[in-house]
């Protein structure tokens, strides 16, 4: 229940800002965030949910230091880095993200599988640099408006058409595996 509760406040995290903005000190949305942050991490127990945290804990203390908006609307910058550095340091260490999933339902990959894997990790790392650099400029260069609906909605549809395109993809890969 309480990754459920969390995950909500994280995605609603933007509109949050953006209407925060407007009646808060953003030093109190600074220690939201920590908490938030924290909560996850401790939810999750993933090493990856704590790096967000020391970031989210850095940028809040910008925040606190300076008392402007702008370390805080650089969180979705933060969160794309460390799932870059996630998802590409797998790639180099291995195993790679998206084969440590798909393993979890089917133990045994074919090689086909586990190199698909591979190049689907390699899109969520483009991804990553691609989504990160456009919440950096809109934090940087565009109003809270758009910077709320960039990194409140485009973000996630960007994401939800990423895991769908992907989905269509895998099971043609599956299919022709199959048959052929």
């Amino acid at each position: 229940m309480l990754s459920v509760l969390v995950a909500l406040i994280t995605v609603a995290y933007p509109a949050v800002v953006f209407f925060g903005h407007a009646v808060l000190d953003p030093r109190w949305l600074a220690l939201g965030l920590v908490l938030l942050a924290v909560l996850r991490a401790w939810a999750s127990q993933q090493a990856l949910w704590w790096l967000a945290a020391v970031g989210a804990l850095a940028l809040a203390a910008g925040t606190a230091w300076g008392g402007g908006w702008l370390p805080l609307k650089l969180y979705p910058v933060w969160v794309n880095a460390v799932l870059l550095l996630v998802f590409g340091w797998s790639l180099w260490r291995g195993p790679p993200v998206i084969e440590q999933l798909a393993r979890l339902s089917e133990p045994e990959l074919p090689p086909r599988a586990v190199a698909y894997t591979r190049q689907v990790t390699q899109v969520w790392c483009g991804f990553f640099v691609l989504n990160g650099s456009v919440a950096a400029y809109t934090a940087l260069a565009c109003n809270e408006q758009t910077w709320a609906i960039y990194n409140g909605v485009v973000a996630y549809v960007l994401m939800g058409l990423l895991f769908g395109i992907e989905w269509c993809v895998r099971q043609r890969v599956k299919a022709s595996v199959e048959h052929g």
